[in-house]
């Protein structure tokens, strides 16, 4: 069985985010698109999905769209406040849906429509595509083999130097769904949570870095306390001179994980920016020198680690696994067909909303907050 796949939207999540992947995966055929804008008489690449997608059917309306009953699939690549309503028209309409993150614009939305989706019997979920990223595969190996201990600390960041899309953040007031929480803060919010669950309790620190009094944030510190008395630190920050950014820091009783990352936030974003096909050999894989550093008290893998009498641990650059945000929609339509289980369920990506939201809860009133 094929499965077709029906595009609302055709702007840069669509075409470098969503596009190239479904195309990779042999079970999927994109059969249409919801684009407004009329076919354009001269055919420039990237303008339009009638010039990218020959044959593919081009609708203008979502009426039309969601009409459309060869459409087995939605992928919903659409501004952020639409997100949940082109998800709903679609597991209305009987369609399976992914949606881009953020998932919705409260966890309340959310919950809605996953209810919808389990009504239908259909399958709803999000496009949490970091937890293919290099770096998280890598870390995720090592803690399965429990090279570090028991984790009592850690951090995740996502950090930029003269971040680009800082001009376009003018807001000063909060709306639901604005600021970076909402929308870097759903990547290593998500990595956290799968690494390590729900939390007991979350306090948080949002903020203006951009040098305009908003509440709209653009930098946040969050801080995800565990029953064990683990702490998790998810971090966004907008001021950071630095050589090289600090990626994660990982303390366990054992031993310690560092890596940093130089350029974008992931190997394979700058691959797809660069005409880098998924399907590539080389895509997905780190330059080297990306490594990250693993410390132990004994020796965990020889292939790398060296003795440091100095400080009498074992130490060296682990080799990093190549990203493989494909690996999403594979799993995807493993799942559709039958053929396995969803890796990320709509209900995790409502968590994430839930913990934002308790974060900004623990911002407004200086407080922890417990989960609820």
């Amino acid at each position: 069985m094929t499965i077709q796949v029906g595009v609302v939207g055709y702007g840069n999540a669509a075409k470098s985010f969503h596009i190239p992947f479904v195309q990779a995966v042999p079970a999927y055929t994109i059969t249409a698109v919801l684009q407004r804008a009329e076919a354009p008489v001269e055919k420039s690449p990237g303008s339009h999905c009638t010039v990218d997608l020959p044959g593919v059917r081009h609708h203008r309306t979502a009426e039309a769209f969601f009409a459309d009953k060869d459409i087995d699939l939605v992928v919903v690549a659409t501004r952020n406040d639409t997100h949940i309503e082109f998800a709903e028209k679609a597991l209305l309409a009987g369609k399976h849906a992914i949606v881009d993150k953020p998932f919705a614009q409260s966890s309340a939305d959310a919950d809605r429509v996953i209810k919808l989706a389990d009504e239908k019997g259909l399958i709803l979920t999000v496009f949490q595509n970091r937890r293919w990223d290099s770096d998280f595969r890598t870390l995720q190996s090592l803690l399965a083999k429990n090279a570090l201990g028991k984790i009592m600390e850690a951090e995740l960041h996502y950090d930029f130097e003269a971040a680009p899309w800082l001009k376009h953040m003018t807001a000063k007031e909060y709306t639901p769904g604005a600021g970076h929480a909402f929308g870097l803060g759903t990547h290593n919010i998500d990595q956290a949570y799968v690494l390590f669950g729900r939390p007991k309790s979350v306090t948080a620190f949002f903020r203006s870095q951009r040098g305009i009094d908003s509440e709209v944030e653009d930098s946040f510190t969050i801080i995800l306390q565990y029953a064990d008395e683990k702490l998790v630190t998810v971090k966004t920050c907008v001021v950071s001179c630095m050589e090289k950014q600090l990626k994660q820091l990982i303390r366990g009783t054992e031993g310690s994980w560092i890596k940093w990352q130089q350029r974008s936030t992931c190997t394979q974003e700058e691959q797809i920016a660069q005409g880098v096909k998924p399907l590539d050999p080389a895509f997905g894989k780190e330059p080297p020198g990306l490594e990250g550093t693993l410390t132990t008290y004994k020796e965990f893998d020889a292939s790398f680690q060296t003795y440091q009498p100095e400080t009498n641990k074992y130490s060296g650059q682990a080799p990093s696994l190549p990203g493989h945000w494909v690996g999403l929609y594979e799993s995807l339509a493993d799942a559709i067909l039958g053929k396995g289980e969803l890796q990320v369920k709509a209900s995790e990506a409502r968590d994430v909303l839930r913990i934002i939201e308790l974060a900004r809860e623990s911002h407004e009133k200086g407080v922890t907050v417990a989960w609820k």
